[in-house]
């Protein structure tokens, strides 16, 4: 397809100062995040599973853990997630709630015994698609930043034209709605029951709506007030493909340790329809009608991710149980639109000097009570920012939780639940980079019915 590249800073001049608060440095984050869902079992666990594998979930770490299963397993998950925002904004407060529900998680694993006699004794095929991120939410903000966008009317024939420069209240709001998720198809094989190797190909979509809504109240020095409603809707559908490694080794019937590599994921048409709609009011004091104006027009980019490396151990107690963690780190700085035009560059170049490489940390235990199984975990990430203004230098915005749940083993079916909580502050730009503060606390419940084939 013939790639259309439209600058945006373009789209603004040509219509309001307001274009976008959502940049390419956002945009790029977004595309990158992985909210870790996966069955319960994975999820009670904070997800620390690449040493361990057995759990379909374990695949989207280490794909060398499918192997682990001995028997052809198939699960599928139902997730709600529930969002509490705090907002604060030059300094007034509000609060949101968000909730939703979905399908997060389903797949397969065929697990084969070699036909003949082996050092290779075992090999799985296996199939997973799963949310990596539920973009949906909703926030509100209110109050007098004293800056504004909307100083003037284009409907103002005033030579000058009247400056209505003087800030009264702005009202924002921010309403998301889609999702990114994966669908993982990858091989594995165990040799002399210790070592496991596999790879994935992972399919990666972006299905993502946004709606942003500013609303200003400005007068002049005679007090004749101008209003501007300005609404900016974006959708954006992108595909992706990335490749997976990895390899996890049994030290002796207690320890195990794994390694894996998830390279970038290459989006190669990332597209976004774009709207933006500036509505003015009319003064009727200076004789000035009120009007609209609206933009209507398509972004089509390439887009390369952050790669990921994934260091795991695990010490099982025999079958009492087990404590395993994950880490992580992620190179954020290489994130990189394919692209010449001037404003990808200026993101790019902010990736290299502003962004940094994250770790994150997620360690689970497991026991065994007969049938009945109890889990907990805690996970932590690290912000990729390094600017103060948006919590880099403080810290302010890493992810911190825990989780648990139980499961109950019936034979040739398992029923898994879990809780996941998390908080972290994030940090969102209207008129000034960070000027408004998220206070972000995410629970999710998840149940999992798993089978054997």
């Amino acid at each position: 397809m013939k790639r259309i590249l439209i600058v945006a800073i373009s789209i603004a001049s040509s219509l309001s100062a307001y274009s976008q608060s959502l940049d390419y440095n956002d945009l790029g984050l977004l595309f990158s995040k992985d909210d870790n869902y996966g069955t319960a079992r994975y999820e009670a666990m904070s997800g620390a599973f690449g040493a361990l594998g057995g759990d379909i979930s374990a695949f989207s770490i280490n794909p060398a853990g499918s192997s682990v299963s001995k028997i052809s397993t198939a699960s599928a998950t139902l997730s709600n997630r529930n969002t509490d925002y705090l907002t604060s904004y030059y300094g007034n407060s509000s609060s949101s709630q968000n909730d939703y529900f979905n399908l997060s998680q389903a797949g397969a694993i065929l697990s084969f015994d070699t036909a003949y006699n082996s050092e290779w004794n075992r090999f799985a095929l296996t199939f997973n698609y799963k949310i990596k991120s539920n973009y949906s939410s909703f926030y509100s903000v209110k109050g007098n930043s004293g800056f504004l966008f909307h100083s003037e009317h284009f409907n103002d024939t005033s030579s000058p034209k009247n400056k209505f420069d003087g800030s009264i209240e702005q009202g924002y709001s921010v309403e998301k709605s889609g999702q990114s998720s994966v669908f993982n198809l990858g091989f594995s094989a165990v040799h002399q029951n210790k070592l496991f190797l596999g790879a994935s190909l992972n399919f990666h979509d972006i299905d993502l709506s946004r709606v942003a809504l500013l609303n200003e109240e400005n007068d002049d020095a005679n007090g004749n007030i101008l209003k501007a409603k300005n609404r900016i809707d974006s959708y954006i559908q992108g595909n992706g493909v990335s490749l997976s490694l990895g390899f996890l080794y049994k030290l002796n019937k207690n320890i195990r340790v794994g390694l894996a590599y998830e390279t970038p994921t290459w989006y190669e048409e990332i597209a976004e329809d774009y709207k933006n709609d500036l509505t003015l009011s009319d003064v009727s004091n200076l004789g000035i009608n009120g009007g609209s104006d609206l933009i209507s027009e398509l972004y089509i980019y390439r887009f390369k991710s952050n790669s990921r490396i994934t260091a795991s151990g695990a010490y099982i107690f025999g079958k009492q149980g087990l404590i395993s963690f994950d880490y992580t780190y992620k190179d954020y700085p290489n994130i990189k639109y394919r692209e010449n035009d001037t404003a990808f560059i200026e993101a790019n170049q902010n990736f290299a000097t502003q962004f940094r490489a994250t770790h994150a940390l997620n360690v689970g235990t497991e026991w065994r009570f007969d049938r009945l199984s109890i889990r907990g975990g805690y996970h932590y990430e690290k912000n990729p920012n390094l600017l103060s203004a948006v919590g880099g230098s403080v810290n302010k915005d890493n992810i911190k939780g825990f989780s648990a749940g139980l499961g109950y083993n019936f034979g040739n079916m398992k029923i898994d639940l879990s809780y996941r909580k998390s908080e972290n502050l994030e940090f969102q730009t209207l008129y000034n980079l960070g000027d408004i503060s998220l206070n972000n606390n995410t629970s999710r419940i998840s149940g999992t019915v798993t089978i054997n084939l």
